[in-house]
């Protein structure tokens, strides 16, 4: 059931937000003991929620927008007085004076929150397999990971255990999970939503959104998430457009580039790029003109990723140093010995590696070659961008070179795991929204994603041609039995 229809079945009083709510919580008791997506379940406060929207109803009020919607939310937003902990041992026992905005603004909308999700550490990972708390688990394939960092948000979805959640995005942390979980992610173009309250990993990569079952979904948790914030400098001022409207918009004659870069790329799995190439072909059957587009600095994304994201890690992570807040390791001798242990106990390897990566990148003698070299070839791949939009009205590519991997695939080769995001890296480089929905299945029976990316502040005409693709392709309709997908 959608947003949309559940709205119409609660205002005619055909079932109750306790209800529903009810049915979310007896699905995680049932199933999250298996995908372990959450970290914390609230259900008291879940139902004093649904209560709440239930007597409104009664009352005769009108009932906001996502009226009775129960959501999930991953432990890097802050929820005042609910443990916030970035899945990490330094912020175990942090709860927050404070909410965030983009959650504030859910909870003034009539959502329901179920709890906080699993997630790789500080978002730092791409399978949730860094959470000091233990990995989540793909409901495709128990055996599989749900990707990362946001693995237990899009886990939550996959399984049935809320109608949609919410996940942050530095390199593909929404829309990688999204495409190994079979549901739809999307990350809003850079400053659409407010990051204040999003415990920052890179600050100017970092960006919220939701996962949902559709895109409708999406542009229902879109419209109340984006808009101006005067407590978030990077966050823009422009109008927030009507996302729902625009779903309903014809895309015939819209341009469809396929970055040729995308379906070269070393390591592609040719049923992936077999699966996409078929979504391509359905979008041209509706309508659209395919265009083959190069965008050549595609794939240097990665590698400049990987020196400016760390760097800024390292500049956020600094306030870790078990004084202020946060892990602090007992018997210490000195500040010295407080500091360095308390960061050596508190942060898992993975936050470790990336840390020193990071301070090596910014260090005297080191930070032209590596950080400004790195903000150059970042500027040259959003120039690749605005060529291809003057040619075409959205881009398409795969989300995941690959499907769902097992765990342990790539523990001994950092590496490896980094080119899990090699394909949605670029629009985080560059600051442009980017949806992944699903487009088939491989031979094992694990999802597919699709990747559309469009120019800035242009998720209208992005929702509006995933919407248009999912109605027409109906994969999830087509999907094979699974372990835990209801």
């Amino acid at each position: 059931m959608g947003i949309a229809e559940w709205r119409q079945q609660l205002s005619k009083g055909e079932v109750s937000a306790r209800e529903l709510t009810d049915h979310h919580l007896q699905r995680i008791s049932d199933v999250d003991p298996s995908v372990h997506a959450f970290l914390e379940v609230t259900q008291d406060r879940a139902r004093c929620d649904a209560d709440r929207i239930d007597a409104a109803r009664a009352a005769g009020e009108t009932l906001p927008p996502l009226a009775g919607i129960p959501l999930a939310i991953k432990d890097n937003l802050c929820t005042q007085g609910i443990r916030t902990t970035c899945s990490s041992r330094m912020l175990e026992n942090f709860v927050p004076p404070y909410e965030s905005t983009v959650t504030d603004r859910l909870w003034k909308a009539g959502a329901v929150m179920l709890g906080k999700t699993n997630l790789d550490e500080f978002a730092m990972g791409s399978s949730t397999e860094t959470s000091a708390f233990g990995a989540s688990r793909n409901p495709w394939n128990l055996e599989k990971v749900p990707g990362g960092s946001s693995g237990g948000s899009a886990a939550a979805v996959a399984a049935g255990e809320c109608m949609a959640s919410l996940g942050s995005d530095t390199g593909g942390s929404i829309r990688q999970p999204a495409a190994f979980c079979g549901v739809v992610g999307l990350k809003p173009t850079y400053g659409r939503v407010s990051r204040w309250g999003l415990i920052a990993f890179a600050s100017s990569l970092d960006q919220v959104g939701p996962f949902t079952h559709s895109v409708a979904d999406a542009a229902e948790l879109l419209q109340v998430m984006a808009g101006e914030d005067p407590r978030d400098a990077t966050c823009l001022k422009a109008p927030v457009p009507n996302y729902a409207a625009a779903l309903l918009q014809p895309i015939a004659g819209l341009r469809v580039g396929l970055v040729r870069e995308c379906f070269e790329a070393e390591g592609l799995d040719p049923q992936v790029k077999a699966s996409v190439m078929a979504a391509a072909e359905q979008l041209q059957a509706l309508g659209c003109e395919l265009v083959d587009v190069s965008c050549p600095r595609f794939n240097d994304g990665i590698a400049t990723y990987y020196v400016i994201a760390p760097s800024e890690a390292s500049a956020n992570l600094a306030r870790y140093d078990g004084v202020k807040y946060g892990y602090r390791t007992p018997g210490a001798q000195g500040l010295a010995e407080m500091t360095a242990r308390s960061r050596a106990e508190g942060f898992g390897d993975e936050v470790q590696r990336r840390i020193l990566i990071g301070t090596y990148a910014l260090s005297a003698g080191y930070v032209d070659a590596y950080y400004k070299k790195a903000q150059q070839v970042r500027t040259l791949i959003r120039r690749d961008f605005d060529r291809a939009f003057t040619a075409v009205d959205v881009l398409l590519t795969p989300t995941s070179p690959t499907t769902a991997f097992g765990f342990g695939a790539h523990s001994e080769d950092p590496l490896a795991m980094y080119l899990a995001d090699l394909l949605t890296i670029p629009a985080n480089m560059a600051g442009l929204p980017a949806i992944s929905l699903p487009c088939g299945f491989d031979s094992q029976g694990l999802p597919i994603g699709l990747q559309l990316i469009t120019n800035v502040l242009e998720e209208p005409r992005l929702l509006q041609v995933a919407h248009h693709y999912e109605g027409a392709a109906r994969v999830m309709e087509k999907r094979p039995a699974a372990a835990l997908v209801p």
